[in-house]
């Protein structure tokens, strides 16, 4: 398998060069030769893609207590504190994690981080609980925006999304409120009133914070039911896309 794994890249790098994918983005890559001439081809970055790579590292420094911090909160929904090594790398790039973050990151900061073998299998445990990020991305922007609108009705808070009284059910199914999502029906769906006052009530429905553990509520109770929802919302937060693969969010579901 090693001797094979050069000339892999090397055939690989070939073919990119080769297609029409680098010439697509003249921005970032500059080609030069072949075609009707006998020159080689020649492929280099342009000068502007040349400076974004050589700020990549101090833009990796300038990242990394925001890495440590969403590692953190990562952690702390979990069920017990910890997740295997080898899942949190399976989510490597989609976390914005350096690769080896295990050696490169993880032993800079002992009073948050270790590493433990738990059944032949390393886990990675959250050394301190920190409350001041037990609060979600979905608080966050609430408080922003009741932020706003206080602001704008010089402290009122009669903005009409944030005044209760005057809510009703929207045909796209938001409330505006401290227990709602954000929601986006399929292209075409037409709900009925039946369905969007069901909806209503789920947007109002209060639900322990994804970082209160799981195992002190019942399962079939709605409102762990909604926590579930939170726990995968805010786990999507601490993406750099938030997004996850079917597979990724699949590995992480006993941890969760």
């Amino acid at each position: 398998m090693d001797l094979q794994k050069k000339p892999s890249i090397i055939l690989e790098l070939k073919n990119i060069i080769l297609s029409t994918v680098i010439e697509k983005h003249p921005s970032i890559f500059h080609v030069s030769g072949g075609g009707g001439s006998r020159s080689p081809i020649v492929v280099k970055l342009t000068d502007k893609a040349q400076k974004v790579a050589a700020e990549e590292a101090d833009v990796r420094k300038l990242m990394e207590p925001i890495l440590v911090r969403n590692l953190k909160k990562l952690l702390m929904m979990s069920l017990d504190c910890r997740v295997p090594l080898k899942k949190i790398a399976f989510l490597e790039s989609e976390l914005g994690l350096p690769r080896y973050f295990n050696q490169s990151l993880i032993p800079k900061y002992p009073e948050f981080f270790s590493v433990k073998d738990i059944n032949g299998r390393p886990y990675l445990h959250l050394e301190s609980w920190d409350s001041s990020l037990a609060i979600t991305a979905r608080e966050e922007k609430l408080q922003k925006f009741a932020a706003a609108a206080a602001e704008k009705d010089k402290g009122g808070l009669h903005f009409a999304r944030y005044n209760k009284k005057e809510a009703k059910v929207n045909r796209d199914g938001n409330f505006f409120g401290p227990f709602a999502f954000e929601l986006n029906f399929p292209a075409g769906f037409r709900p009925n009133t039946k369905y969007l006052e069901e909806v209503h009530k789920w947007q109002k429905l209060p639900f322990p914070s994804p970082y209160l553990n799981r195992r002190r509520f019942e399962q079939a109770d709605p409102k762990a039911r909604k926590q579930a929802v939170a726990v995968l919302h805010e786990l999507l937060s601490l993406t750099m896309e938030n997004r996850m693969s079917s597979a990724q969010l699949d590995a992480f579901h006993a941890e969760y």
